[in-house]
């Protein structure tokens, strides 16, 4: 690799590097490190080259990049990428890759975030679907997720993960059938949305903050986003919700300007996107689709997902509870 990043740095003007690259930690598809070049500082995105091959994956990185430059025209707090020639994805040696300015914050741990950190996050949110918004129909396919054929797989391949995934096919199953459902009762309106504003996404210094990791950046209903993005930052990511925090987050969405939803119950269904990510992930602890690397990831982000699908199922009445008081 270290060819590599050496030639990234001589081609696109960064000075000669000056160390060898530190790898960073809280990505969990693509590879970061920092870059100390002779011209300064840099963050580099190694784009998973197993995402690179999905027939939808240059449309998809298209589309965000645009989005990512309304969202610097609206100066929103965000870190972009880095333009050479007139792009912002390059490519060397087969290996897509994003370079960045090197911004020195910091993502918020579970416990650190406060009411103020989820008023800001929640007004910046407001801003960002602010910027595009349109009334049309909330389109998601329909998830088929084949739980009897991963779990014979996982029976063959991996004990462990075999049992937890049984232990919580009810759980998991049930998820699916009422998300599907709710997708189809969505009110018509999409906006522009980050889809993965979670607080390992947003690099704190001091008061001020960045958000990064912009390639999720898309057309998605606004109400959905609001309800995923507040539970991350009320704690469920760490399964530690506070009311509190879930309120001040919302109060100050809708302080901003943002539009609240009419059915919480609706958003709570057709929140189940952890159950795409889970299958992704049970794929790659099995060695599909990814490299060998990968598959202890993969382990574990199954076994956090299916403790975050069990946390949010005992935490329902909670959730709503906290929710219909508030819109009340």
């Amino acid at each position: 690799m270290e060819p590599l990043f050496a030639e990234i740095c001589r081609r696109y003007g960064l000075g000669e590097l000056e160390c060898s690259p530190v790898p960073l930690t809280g990505g969990f598809m693509h590879k970061m490190y920092a870059l100390s070049a002779a011209r300064g500082r840099y963050a580099l995105k190694l784009l998973n080259p197993h995402v690179m091959r999905r027939a939808t994956a240059m449309a998809n990185y298209r589309t965000a990049e645009r989005l990512e430059t309304l969202l610097e025209e609206h100066r929103l707090p965000i870190l972009p990428a880095l333009e050479f020639g007139g792009r912002k994805m390059q490519e060397l040696d087969g290996c897509f890759f994003y370079l960045f300015d090197w911004y020195g914050g910091t993502a918020l741990k579970g416990g650190e975030v406060t009411p103020e950190h989820c008023r800001k996050i929640g007004r910046v949110l407001a801003r960002i679907h602010a910027v595009d918004r349109k009334e049309a129909p909330f389109e998601r396919e329909k998830m088929h997720i084949d739980w009897e054929s991963l779990a014979g797989a996982l029976r063959r391949e991996n004990e462990e993960l075999y049992r937890l995934l049984q232990e919580n096919r009810g759980i998991l199953e049930l998820s699916e059938r009422n998300g599907n459902r709710a997708a189809e009762r969505m009110p018509p309106l999409l906006a522009v949305c980050h889809r993965d504003m979670d607080c390992k996404n947003v690099l704190w210094r001091g008061g001020e903050f960045r958000i990064i990791d912009l390639e999720c950046l898309g057309y998605w209903h606004p109400f959905l986003e609001l309800y995923e993005t507040a539970l991350c930052w009320a704690g469920y990511e760490e399964c530690r919700l506070e009311p509190e925090l879930l309120c001040a987050f919302v109060a100050s969405y809708a302080e901003a300007g943002g539009e609240l939803p009419a059915d919480w119950e609706l958003l709570y269904d057709a929140d189940c996107g952890r159950l795409e990510w889970l299958e992704y992930n049970l794929r790659r602890a099995l060695g599909v689709d990814c490299g060998a690397d990968e598959r202890e990831i993969g382990a574990g982000e199954v076994r956090a997902t299916i403790a975050h699908a069990a946390y949010y199922h005992r935490m329902k009445s909670i959730i709503l509870d906290c929710l219909l008081r508030y819109s009340q």
